[in-house]
């Protein structure tokens, strides 16, 4: 009987050890992140951002960001976006454009600071800000987001659910990399001008 017992009380012992290592490999692998994975939607709008260092081609997520989307798409088309440049680089972190301001490089002191004329709600997702991705930029108003955007060149989990998710690159993701390592000011202002053009794919 205590032969009997003392076995039985092993086997339990090691059945919690193994659940408490599952558990914990659940905590590190997944249990909590944010991850959702983007949309893959065959159908979904793409554009293609230019810049003297080559060419983005990125997708949008109309169903994640419907709003934010139709924006983006709408400014794009109507050459808004053109001649703007990317304003703000800051290594192990992401890139932002987007500005109309940037088009006349004597307003460099209000750099950051342009928008289109009109604000839109939030909408927030669970996909995270990891590398390649394209997000809103805003004020502290969770729904003050314009025509600026920014593009992530690295994860920065403080993002999430903070800012809008609404598009990813897929192909050119090395044009980020290489645009955020140009020498920049004590602004993060890159020195030289990076201005882009941004095409819609039909």
């Amino acid at each position: 009987m205590n032969v009997l017992s003392g076995t039985w009380v092993k086997i339990v012992r090691r059945g919690i050890v193994a659940l408490g290592v599952l558990a914990m490999l659940n905590l590190f692998v997944g249990g909590v992140t944010w991850a959702e994975e983007p949309p893959t939607d065959k159908h979904a709008p793409h554009v293609i951002l230019k810049t003297k260092f080559g060419e983005m081609k990125i997708v949008l997520f109309q169903d994640l960001a419907p709003k934010h989307v139709e924006s983006f798409l709408k400014l794009a088309k109507s050459g808004f976006y053109n001649g703007t440049i990317f304003h703000r680089i800051i290594p192990g972190f992401m890139i932002q454009g987007g500005d109309p301001l940037t088009k006349d490089p004597a307003n460099r002191n209000k750099f950051g600071t342009g928008g289109p004329g009109y604000t839109l709600p939030a909408e927030f997702s669970k996909v995270v800000h990891e590398k390649g991705i394209l997000s809103a930029a805003r004020t502290a108003d969770p729904n003050s987001a314009g025509s600026q955007f920014f593009i992530m060149v690295d994860k920065a989990p403080h993002l999430d659910g903070q800012y809008t998710v609404f598009g990813e690159i897929i192909q050119g993701v090395e044009i980020a990399d290489t645009i955020v390592s140009q020498p920049r000011d004590l602004r993060d202002n890159p020195v030289e001008r990076i201005e882009m053009t941004v095409e819609v794919v039909e």
